[in-house]
């Protein structure tokens, strides 16, 4: 038996090539601690002589694994090198209010404060090495499209770490996109003249974002902020016109993956194009003798994939789905079948060798277990028998049961593939969210897109209207669905984050039963459920924003925030991480506006809402009863009244970022954010920061 099951793997073990290059990747950025060029490189020298070895020892039992140790190491290798390729100038702390002068690039996702812009600075007044390219928080009302030249005046950030110890650090996702700092304008920015980019790429890039960016305008102007924002999302990429009520609709009734561009997207535009092509040279009598259909119209995919790509703007889930159709349509031209598990191995290790960070990214994640879970179901998905001469109504009526089966295994097997990295990265389960996808497939397949597709085509010379329309009635209908999902009692099921480790297992495990071909296969599920059986720590009884000016009483599975309205964004991530819920109605917070401090049973704690020492009489209060105390400043030499308390000052949130605390007996168990980050050249310790190493 295990035998039989050994030998249906042999043409299957490409398939972890690319599940081992991950793994490299992985394992570089699990480092706390930066690895020299030697570290990378001599496992990739040491491996690869291992493969001549094993290959001239012919004992095949050695070959495997040393060609997936050797793909480990080329992918840690390749992780260095892409980190050694993006780096780029980090702003070292805290700058402005500070004049900024540059180009706008993009404009960004809305964040909770305002639309955002990517701007491309040429001067920002008391930085000499300026960072590559700054994000600026402004009024919606204020924002400029890509390729205007603006000043502004801002206060600018190194990019933010994780919300929490060991949570998603988004400041690693800036450093790869060359973000070297963040900030919010005080003074809004105003248009004026400068010197053309020297920079080729500069210029291409924001003719390419300013054209997305008209297009996007006059799709919303076409159908309205509603309807014409998510259609600008579907195809642009620009978020700009979302609300936050929308957001959380479609993301509480499991639709938000519907506003990303993906593989959902590409697949519909794509298909749409070659299905298209294929059956207008059908019936075209010259092309049928003299063209293949089948080449000619994956030819046609192609390019529309590409095009779709740069008018999305090439974020990281478009780049993915674009190289996992283009090795789709490509096996077409060669001849192959167009989706398989090779074909989807290739896809992931082009995507890996261009994007090594992707393997840490949710999207990736996500995106990748679907696919290789739908490929997989796919493959044994039995074929339907071709009828002789069945009337076309028992037909019509077969093929409809057909296609709806279909669309429930799709979105059932989906939503378990991807299941684990949305309760692990998230926390969130929209409860409903397979009777949403099944509702809403229909209108995104076979109208949103297809119209969405016409209509901006045609919406360049002015005459996108009728498309764009029937685009927006199937766009409300769908917003329409989300917003009575979202509002079903249970809709959401928030659920901590496990440990570090379950999410890797889960993967593989997902992994396992998705690649093995045999009985064998159902060994990975209860490792493929790693995330929601692990058993989860009790969380800390004390959580502590980066720089102090938020913080948390965990009271039972509730937390108490100390200043509800504050840095809303990280204390929302950090309670669901830990699975809690906010604490509605009074708190023991009192809080007055220089300073806060908690009242009844329980532990007690002091916050101090200035950088500037408080004066003694303050200072005193601050420290009557405390067990902790927080300073925005910096903490003092002699605590004085507060020797028996735990004191924190900037000093230790400048070094440590954001903090969580236990009290065990006597004493206190921290565990702060930096240090599990490590230095690395994402991080604001690092040396690599502001050399452009």
């Amino acid at each position: 038996m295990v035998r039989g099951e050994l030998a249906a793997q042999v043409e299957r073990w490409f398939l972890w090539a690319p599940v081992a290059f991950g793994g490299g990747c992985a394992a570089y950025f699990a480092l706390r601690s930066e690895p020299g060029w030697g570290s990378a490189l001599m496992p990739v020298l040491a491996t690869l002589a291992g493969v001549l070895l094993a290959q001239r020892s012919n004992r095949a039992w050695l070959i495997l694994p040393a060609f997936l140790l050797a793909f480990g190491a080329v992918g840690f290798a390749t992780a260095k090198l892409r980190t050694a390729q993006v780096a780029a100038p980090v702003l070292p702390g805290r700058v402005g209010p500070a004049l900024i002068e540059g180009w706008v690039l993009d404009v960004d996702s809305p964040g909770a404060a305002g639309g955002r812009l990517i701007l491309w600075p040429t001067r920002i007044s008391g930085v000499e090495r300026l960072p590559e390219r700054i994000r600026v928080t402004v009024d919606p009302t204020d924002i400029y499209g890509p390729g205007s030249a603006v000043r502004l005046i801002a206060i600018l950030n190194p990019p933010p770490g994780p919300a929490s110890p060991g949570a998603y650090d988004f400041a690693r996702d800036t450093f790869f996109k060359r973000i070297g700092g963040v900030g919010f304008a005080v003074k809004a920015p105003q248009l004026i003249s400068l010197a053309e980019p020297q920079s080729g790429s500069l210029r291409l890039a924001m003719d390419v974002n300013g054209f997305r960016w008209s297009l996007a305008r006059r799709i919303v102007d076409r159908l309205g902020p509603r309807e014409g924002g998510v259609a600008a999302a579907m195809t642009t990429g620009h978020e700009a016109w979302l609300t936050r009520e929308l957001l959380d609709d479609m993301r509480d009734s499991g639709l938000a993956h519907v506003l990303s561009i993906s593989g959902l997207h590409m697949a519909v535009v794509g298909g749409f194009i070659f299905f298209a092509v294929r059956l207008g040279l059908a019936a075209w009598p010259w092309a049928v003798l003299r063209v293949d259909g089948k080449k000619a119209a994956a030819v046609a995919g192609l390019v529309a994939v590409g095009a779709y790509l740069i008018v999305s703007g090439a974020p990281s889930p478009a780049v993915r789905a674009a190289v996992t159709y283009s090795v789709a349509f490509l096996a077409i031209l060669l001849g192959r079948r167009a989706i398989t598990l090779r074909a989807l191995a290739i896809a992931a290790l082009i995507v890996l060798i261009l994007q090594p960070e992707a393997v840490v990214q949710p999207g990736f994640q996500m995106s990748f277990a679907a696919t290789a879970a739908l490929v997989a179901l796919a493959e044994r998905w039995p074929r339907r028998v071709r009828e002789i001469n069945a009337p076309w109504a028992i037909v019509l009526i077969q093929r409809a049961a057909g296609w709806a089966l279909a669309s429930a295994a799709v979105s059932f097997v989906a939503g378990l593939a991807t299941g684990p990295f949305a309760i692990q990265h998230f926390n969130r389960m929209a409860s409903y969210g397979l009777l949403a996808n099944l509702v809403t497939a229909p209108l995104s397949t076979f109208l949103i897109m297809p119209a969405l597709a016409l209509g901006a085509v045609l919406e360049l010379v002015g005459m996108g209207g009728p498309f764009l329309a029937v685009a927006g009635l199937g766009t409300g209908l769908m917003l329409d669905a989300a917003e009575r999902v979202s509002a079903l009692p249970g809709a959401v099921q928030v659920i901590g984050s496990a440990p570090a480790l379950a999410l890797p297992v889960a993967f593989l495990g997902v992994l396992w039963v998705c690649l093995w071909d045999g009985r064998f296969r159902w060994i990975g599920l209860p490792f493929a459920a790693a995330v929601l059986i692990w058993p989860r720590a009790e969380p800390p009884d004390l959580w502590i924003s980066d720089g102090g000016g938020q913080a948390a009483l965990v009271s039972g599975r509730r937390a108490e925030f100390m200043r509800p309205e504050r840095q809303t964004f990280a204390a929302d991530l950090w309670a669901r991480r830990r699975g809690l819920s906010a604490l509605d109605g009074k708190t023991r917070f009192q809080c007055r506006r220089t300073h806060c401090i908690t009242t009844g049973e329980g532990l007690r704690l002091s916050s101090y809402a200035y950088r500037k020492p408080p004066k003694p009489e303050r200072w005193a209060e601050l420290c009557s009863g405390a067990d902790v105390v927080v300073l925005r400043g910096s903490r003092p030499e002699d605590l004085g009244p507060c020797r028996g308390a735990l004191v924190l000052g900037a000093e230790d949130f400048t070094s440590g970022g954001s903090v969580e605390i236990w009290r065990e007996g006597t004493g206190w168990r921290l565990v702060w954010a930096q240090e599990l980050r490590g230095d690395r050249p994402w991080t604001t310790r690092s040396e690599l920061n502001g050399s452009g190493a």
